[in-house]
């Protein structure tokens, strides 16, 4: 069997899998109502939040514009911190929309610094909203967001974070840190496949929607809030078997509780990120920031990245991801969250200390 390891997609237990194939049912109907209930309710329990939580059908890009649209005006100030490639495109959405944008751009590989975030706040006191990336993907970087919360709140700007394969796997408690706008993606640690992005709004991020002027529909949240509010339904017609494994993978996470999951992925980062050492390589991500859902490994002289993610892929099963944008061809990224486990990992490891010399790799 081909083990899926890149950092989205993930795999999904049978469990889940099985309710994708559940008779749909209709929509605005009674059982709807309920399956929605109950998965919003799951959700805001690993959110940690207490504040709404909208179910929005689209990709987690989806849910970083309806972010964006909901809380901002053309010509607002907004501070960008990007790491990488995803935190780039997030500031190209705003920018795309018409706000003003402060980059803040973090050398790829390190993560954002509390005392330059600070600084940068300081030198634009306009700045109306603080976009961050939790966890960079394409670098296999986590941001210290206790910190960097502390320092937007203490600011008092409006904090948008992007949690799409953080959220579920990663510590962020929502409410705790003062999060206005956390946006995650159901195809990461949730293990549930594309197709559904997941968004809490606090007070101060409803007090924004209030002002905000640039133009939407799909991604309306008040839309969204009050049929949820008032009806327990989507205003468009939802994803519904996503739903559906959304209430299975939740049940699961529940089970097995938030912190454990939390303890489990740090666990399972540190046994790949050893592995990845012990056979020579070099990890891409600085070890004080890295990643524990997705590790980058850097390709050395003589080892052939292409024919070597190609090898694992052919003859091991096992599916890795290239570097992105100006990464490509110079790391190679494993995705290790979700549905895993140790054995998991030393399956992958396995994989990959065959495949290295088949590549042109000398340790």
């Amino acid at each position: 069997m081909t083990q899926l390891r890149v950092p989205g997609p993930t795999p999904c237990p049978p469990e889940v899998l099985k309710a994708m194939g559940w008779q749909m049912v209709n929509h605005r109907g009674p059982e709807f109502h309920e399956l929605l209930t109950e998965v919003t309710e799951n959700l805001k329990k690993v959110f940690q939040t207490k504040s709404d939580l909208l179910l929005l059908t689209g990709s987690g890009t989806g849910g970083l514009e309806a972010a964006v649209v909901n809380t901002m005006s053309p010509g607002d100030k907004v501070l960008s911190v990007s790491m990488g490639v995803f935190g780039d495109r997030w500031a190209t959405i705003a920018k795309t929309f018409g706000a003003d944008v402060v980059n803040l751009k973090v050398e790829w590989g390190k993560a954002a610094d509390p005392d330059t975030v600070k600084k940068a706040i300081n030198d634009n006191p306009a700045v109306k909203a603080v976009m961050v990336t939790h966890n960079e993907t394409s670098t296999g970087v986590t941001n210290d967001m206790k910190a960097i919360s502390k320092v937007v709140k203490d600011a008092g700007k409006l904090l948008i974070v992007d949690s799409i394969s953080g959220m579920g796997s990663l510590p962020l408690a929502v409410d705790e840190l003062g999060v206005d706008v956390a946006v995650s993606g159901s195809q990461k640690g949730w293990m549930v496949p594309p197709g559904m992005a997941m968004v809490s709004v606090s007070t101060a991020g409803w007090k924004a929607r209030e002002t905000a002027k640039m133009p939407n529909f799909y991604w309306d949240f008040v839309r969204a809030k009050k049929n949820y509010d008032e009806k327990k339904e989507n205003p468009w017609t939802p994803a519904i078997s996503i739903v559906y494994a959304f209430k299975v993978a939740l049940q699961m996470m529940l089970k097995e509780g938030i912190d454990n999951i939390f303890e489990r992925h740090a666990r399972i980062g540190n046994l790949t990120r050893e592995g990845i050492k012990k056979l020579g390589l070099p990890l891409f991500a600085d070890p004080a920031h890295a990643s524990n859902t997705v590790t980058s490994v850097g390709i050395p002289e003589g080892l052939d990245g292409k024919k070597f993610r190609q090898i694992c892929r052919e003859k091991y099963k096992v599916v890795l991801a290239g570097g992105q944008q100006t990464l490509d061809g110079k790391i190679f990224r494993i995705g290790h969250l979700g549905l895993i486990n140790e054995k998991d990992v030393k399956e992958i490891l396995s994989a990959i200390e065959k495949a290295l010399p088949e590549a042109g790799f000398k340790k």
